[in-house]
Order: C-alpha cells, then sequence, then structure tokens
C-alpha cells in the first residue's frame, strides 16, 4: 500500500472511570502535508504536557513522512478530589484587625467569624488534587488511536489514487516512447534520401558515392539513436511498478526514479532533430513533471 503525506483525523470521546463514570471530554484532532522527513509539532492542553511523549512515540511507530501537526484537548475531570488549605497568618491577621477596629471605633460591634474571616482574599484556597499521570494518559490514548485511524485511512487512500494517477501517466509515456522508437528508422532513411538528392543537385549528375552516403548515413544512424535510452526508460518504468507493488515508504526512492527518467528524457530531446518527435519528447516531459508533483506528496 502507498500512503499519501496528506492526510486528517479526529476523535472526540469521554473518557470514563473504572466503575464507569464519566470523568474528562477528550479531543484529539491531527493533519499533515508533505515533507521530507518526519516532523511531529504537538499542542496539549495546559497542565498536561506529559501526555506529549507516549502520543509522539505512538504517531512515529504509525508514521513515516510528513510534518503531523497534534492538537489535544483534555478537559478536567468532575470527579477528582478538591483541596482546600488555609492561609492562618492572614486569617489571624485579618481577625486582629478587625478586632482593633471594633475596640478603637466606638459604636462598632465585634461580630467577627471564621464564615466572615473565610471571605477575604486569600484565605482559603481552593484546589484539586494533583490527578495520576499514569490513568490520563490511558484515557486519551483511545482517542489517539481512533483519530490517528482516521488519518492513515485517509492518506491510504490519497495514496492509492496518487498512485492509479501515476501508472496511467506512465503508460502514455510508454506509448509515446513506442511512437518514437517506431519512427527513428525512417528518420535514417529521409535523411539518407534527402542527402542523396542534395548530392544530385550540387554534382548536377545522378551518380553518386552510395558507399559515401552510406557512411554518412551510418553516422547520422548513430548520432541520433535513442535505443538505449528508451531501453532504459522502459526499464525505469518497470522498475517504478515494482516500488509501488512492494509497497511502504517508497517516496523517496520514486523520486529517484523519476530523476533518472528526466534524464533520459533530457538525452533523447538533445539527439532527436525530427520536429514530430520532439513534440513527443515535450509530450513526455510533460507527464515527468506530473508524476514528479504527485510523488513529492507520496510518503
Amino acid at each position: 500500500m502507498v500512503n499519501s503525506m496528506t492526510g486528517y483525523g479526529r476523535c472526540e470521546m469521554t473518557a470514563t472511570s473504572p466503575d464507569g463514570e464519566e470523568t474528562r471530554n477528550i479531543v484529539v484532532e491531527m493533519k499533515s502535508v508533505n515533507h521530507r522527513y518526519l516532523e511531529v509539532g504537538m499542542r496539549v492542553t495546559r497542565d498536561f504536557s506529559f501526555v506529549e511523549d507516549p502520543i509522539r512515540k505512538y504517531i512515529t511507530s504509525r508514521v513515516n513522512r510528513g510534518k503531523v501537526d497534534v492538537y489535544v484537548s483534555i478537559g478536567s475531570s468532575d470527579s477528582a478530589e478538591a483541596e482546600v488549605s488555609v492561609n492562618m497568618p492572614l486569617a489571624r491577621a485579618y481577625a486582629d484587625a478587625l478586632t482593633r477596629i471594633s475596640q478603637e471605633c466606638s459604636g462598632v460591634t465585634n461580630d467577627i467569624t471564621a464564615s466572615v474571616i473565610s471571605r477575604y482574599p486569600d484565605v482559603l484556597t481552593v484546589r484539586k488534587k494533583p490527578e495520576d499521570e499514569e490513568t490520563i494518559i490511558a484515557e486519551v490514548m483511545p482517542a489517539v488511536e481512533a483519530a490517528l485511524s482516521d488519518f492513515l485511512a485517509m492518506r491510504a487512500a490519497e495514496g492509492e489514487r496518487m498512485k492509479t494517477d501515476v501508472l496511467s501517466r506512465a503508460e502514455t509515456i510508454i506509448s509515446i516512447v513506442g511512437e518514437i522508437e517506431q519512427r527513428s528508422p525512417q528518420i535514417v532513411v529521409d535523411y539518407k534520401n534527402r542527402l542523396t538528392e542534395r548530392v544530385k543537385e550540387l554534382l548536377s549528375t545522378s551518380t553518386v558515392d552510395e558507399q559515401r552516403i552510406a557512411t554518412e548515413a551510418a553516422i547520422f544512424a548513430d548520432k541520433i539513436a535513442v535505443d538505449e535510452e528508451t531501453v532504459r526508460l522502459r526499464s525505469h518504468f518497470a522498475q517504478m511498478n515494482d516500488v509501488f507493488e512492494k509497497g511502504g515508504a517508497v517516496g523517496r526512492k520514486l523520486d529517484f526514479i523519476v530523476q533518472e527518467m528526466n534524464r533520459e528524457a533530457n538525452t533523447i530531446g538533445s539527439k532527436i532533430t525530427d520536429a514530430q518527435l520532439a513534440h513527443k519528447v515535450v509530450d513526455i516531459k510533460s507527464e515527468l513533471e506530473k508524476i514528479r508533483e504527485q510523488i513529492q506528496n507520496i510518503e
């Protein structure tokens, strides 16, 4: 299977405690674009950064290439126990201050109670007890796995579409190569005929040195021969097909093969003198460029 480097996956779920009680809402979203290597960027809800390492390890075990951005939203657990702490030095200071006010101000009743003092700033502090990291990771990972499953499914589907398109264009190029191979011998014949007629015109006679003409035609044929290039081009396409069949992370290998194809196409273009075939080479290069663009997005 061939995968695209473009993908998207999302999962939203509510974690539950061992006794079946709903604890927190978790949202995991991931998307990727093409990249030379694997790069995983992550944004996680504040105070839950400890989940990044296991998530990154899991993703890197399943993804080979691409710039992957991961967003993880973790809600607070409603079942988490709360701790209330008292700032006793501050409470005593408030009590002493209120007592002095009642003593030194006539008509002011000393109605100090614990409830009154607790309302003053910073006397009471409420915070939830730290939650167990392993428990939270265990709650988050199922959402990560589900999001990654969707993400990989999308990359696989896109990869298959790319593979189909590339192989279709490869068939088009092979067909054009066949046309070049078929017409190439005729170019030599046409050249020999033109050369013969030109010599006749120059010598103003119907008698020409056939051996010399044959030698010149042979030199020309050797100069414009593209047999080796077309054979190698066909070989590269066969190799590309084998790479697709094996599947996996094949993007870099396919990119190298396309570079070699371009090299052969350029050599063919430099040898061909026939206008008709020159247009065919342009068609080959155009298809190769479209193949290259597709392969840039394959993992």
